[in-house]
């Protein structure tokens, strides 16, 4: 039903095939448990990672509407922000995204590598603002200000995360669902980042079909369970009432939130441990404001018996890019 209902909408080739399902062996025979990793850090668009899956959708509906610009926001070091400059290029169209600074820090690479290299490079117009509190009316204003100068902007949402964006990972979901049956295992648990809340509500409605009993584990990266949970529910009912069906049963909104503090953007020692570790195991780079926080959890996670029987898939949802504003981290 939910691969049908997918199928109604457009979107574009972006991915050319699906990303790998690996085991980390080395990682593995640390931790005394099998962990896979689902390689979405591998995907084409400038460095890889997870947000291409939503652009992929939201691209073309932007197409399709006769957009002649994308417009966004994100942190200095978004992820998201230069995926959708990147994609704005490589289609023709114009890209203006508002950043804030979430650390308040005047470090030159944080405010001037990573990432943020790399909007210059593609040739992104960059508004700074003093915070994103207000994000969705300031899209909006952005956007006003562009049709009023003669623009034909798109809004793409912090993240990509909205109904049309989360399509993307619902259709990963199906995806992986596809590669966990031909390994003929029972996995415990898929565990990922939960930030802006899309890839989180998508993968696990395109999981709940097939796979009902699977738990997915967020992360959280920027907020409590108390504040993330009506992210992720709400977007997964919009999402389900686009694709029209009901949302299956067996979604279950699973959150883990003790691995973000102090807060969005800031390293921990437990995300720096997990980065150290998985770089020197298995020479896969995870970013300190991502990944490497929700392998953090994945690793306390095993040591504490959280997980049921079964191997354990990690979402690798990309990243590697915003290690260069973060230097100093890892010296000493």
């Amino acid at each position: 039903m939910i691969k049908q209902q997918l199928s109604r909408f457009n979107r574009m080739e972006l991915l050319g095939a699906p990303t790998a399902l690996e085991k980390l062996q080395r990682l593995s025979a640390w931790a005394g448990r099998d962990i896979y990793v689902k390689r979405d850090d591998t995907t084409t668009l400038a460095l890889g990672g997870n947000k291409v899956r939503k652009l992929e959708y939201l691209a073309a509906d932007a197409l399709a509407q006769g957009a002649d610009t994308l417009i966004t926001a994100g942190g200095l070091q978004s992820n998201h922000a230069r995926q959708t400059a990147a994609l704005a290029a490589q289609l023709g169209l114009g890209c203006v995204v508002l950043l804030e600074n979430p650390l308040g820090t005047n470090d030159r690479n944080y405010l001037h590598n990573g990432n943020r290299l790399l909007l210059d490079l593609f040739d992104a117009k960059v508004e700074l603002v003093e915070n994103l509190d207000n994000a969705d009316d300031q899209l909006h204003a952005l956007a006003a200000r562009l049709r009023n100068s003669g623009k034909k902007p798109y809004l793409v949402p912090i993240g990509g995360s909205s109904p049309v964006g989360a399509l993307g990972y619902v259709r990963a979901g199906l995806e992986l669902a596809e590669q966990i049956k031909l390994t003929g295992l029972d996995f415990a648990a898929v565990v990922l980042a939960s930030g802006s809340a899309g890839t989180h509500s998508g993968l696990a409605i395109g999981l709940s079909e097939s796979l009902p009993k699977l738990p997915v584990v967020g992360v959280t990266v920027s907020r409590s369970d108390e504040a993330q949970r009506p992210k992720v529910q709400g977007l997964a009912e919009r999402t389900a009432e686009l694709l029209g069906i009901n949302l299956p049963s067996s979604f279950k909104v699973e959150l883990w939130d003790e691995y973000f503090a102090p807060g969005y953007g800031a390293p921990n020692a437990g995300a720096l441990a997990a980065i150290k570790l998985v770089a020197s195991q298995e020479g896969l780079l995870l970013d300190p404001v991502y990944t490497g926080k929700a392998m953090a959890g994945l690793l306390d996670g095993i040591g504490r018996n959280r997980f049921d029987d079964g191997p354990i898939i990690f979402l690798h949802t990309g990243g590697a890019p915003a290690l260069f504003a973060y230097p100093d981290i890892f010296s000493g």
